[in-house]
């Protein structure tokens, strides 16, 4: 089956072969450590690994690989990136601390100090401090807190409106040929066109901002949720007409060429239990997503999608209320979320794009044979009655064996045989 008729058999929760999705969404993905790795294993040719999200490193799968473990994505994404400058046809060499060469946008800018870490600058910008850091022997960006004193008695909401407006021409014209490029792909398009993550924490400190000012200190910012929903409801407000005004427009270079559009990456769940109430969802952010949902499925033929880590069993109910039609990454690691009960409760609601492994634990430090089991166990409970696209609990780590990686994807492969 191509990678359409798997896709459409999971959101028809019809039992079929699972569509297997690596580096579609940003976190869905695989860091380019192990991305070099797993060419490598399989004898690819050697190259430097094109960058595809720059915060957490995450690697491009080229055509090749992808064949060689059996994916069936292809990601369409708006060219802004995390640091706000431009993703397009336009790449560097760069090599990083831990000494690959990869492939980076031409804006990516960044310096080393004494210590060895790196720092990153928005929009390639030097002339501000830098937006995130990269620590000595680390593997990602970290955003970097640049507005330290916040002063409630002088905060301007709009100051946290900055990031949101209207898309450029120059960014609906490279949709539009991304579109024209994709357009007799038969694997699954997955796009992450931005600017519909109401309340993202990765987001809220402005990593793509050279300047930002506002409430952007993330404790600050999780403070507001609770005692400050007045004005975190003006930005959501602000924040919708120019998503939903974006939307049309990308709808009319992109059309129906898209399968999959990633909506909102907010975390709302902890290793141990949700982070907020289903009261205060309801009140802050269900208005904003189903807005936006509402206005996908009248008006387009794409699957909305929904990532949320941890703990989060009560909230999912409200997310399918909402319209979400498939969540990610479903950490059943996490606590009271029991594969079985997850399966039972929501199976029939919503896809489940995920938990096909932990990648905590069992896919780092496990054998092959530990991995192998516990993916095809994995496959057995969420693939029952369909309603389940094949991905990790997460983004793939460095470190991970490509022994254990190979044993992942056998595993699939021989679910997707029975």
């Amino acid at each position: 089956m191509i990678g359409k008729e798997r896709l459409q058999a999971a959101l028809n929760h019809k039992e079929a072969p699972l569509l297997i999705d690596i580096g579609g969404m940003p976190t869905t993905g695989m860091h380019c450590i192990t991305v070099e790795k797993m060419r490598e294993y399989y004898g690819l040719e050697k190259r430097p690994v094109l960058i595809q999200e720059p915060m957490q490193m995450l690697g491009y799968m080229e055509d090749d690989l992808k064949q060689a473990m059996g994916i069936q994505t292809e990601p369409l994404w708006n060219a802004g990136t995390m640091f706000g400058f431009r993703q397009t046809d336009q790449f560097k060499e760069w090599r990083t601390p831990w000494g690959q060469d990869v492939l980076v946008a031409k804006d990516f800018e960044t310096d080393i100090n004494e210590n060895g870490d790196v720092s990153i600058y928005a929009g390639g910008d030097k002339n501000y401090a830098p937006s995130a850091l990269m620590p000595k022997n680390g593997f990602y960006f970290d955003s970097l807190n640049r507005v330290t004193d916040f002063d409630e008695d002088n905060y301007d909401v709009r100051d946290n409106y900055e990031e949101f407006g209207p898309i450029s021409e120059t960014d609906l014209n490279w949709l539009q040929i991304k579109a024209h490029n994709l357009k007799n792909s038969t694997d699954v398009i997955t796009a992450n066109l931005g600017g519909t993550a109401f309340g993202d924490i990765a987001l809220v400190p402005g990593p793509q901002l050279k300047q930002p000012k506002g409430i952007r200190d993330i404790t600050e910012w999780y403070i507001s949720t609770a005692i400050r929903q007045d004005e975190l409801h003006k930005i959501f407000s602000y924040q919708l007409e120019h998503a939903i005004s974006n939307l049309e427009q990308m709808y009319k270079v992109l059309g129906n060429s898209i399968d999959i559009v990633y909506i909102c990456g907010n975390d709302l769940g902890t290793q141990r239990a949700p982070f907020c109430s289903n009261e205060l969802f309801r009140e802050l952010y269900a208005p904003y997503y189903r807005a936006v949902n509402n206005w996908v499925h009248e008006n387009t033929n794409w699957k909305t999608f929904k990532h949320s880590c941890g703990s989060i069993f009560p909230l999912i109910e409200e997310m399918i209320d909402v319209g979400f039609d498939i969540l990610n990454p479903i950490q059943w690691t996490a606590s009271d979320m029991d594969r079985e009960s997850l399966k039972k409760t929501y199976g029939e609601k919503v896809v489940f794009w995920g938990g096909g492994v932990d990648t905590q634990k069992t896919l780092p430090y496990g054998t092959p044979k530990q991995v192998y089991d516990e993916v095809l166990e994995c496959c057995q409970i969420f693939g029952r009655n369909g309603g389940f696209v094949f991905n990790t609990i997460h983004n793939i780590q460095p470190g991970v064996p490509a022994e254990n990686l190979a044993a992942m994807i056998e595993a699939v492969n021989k679910y997707n045989k029975q």
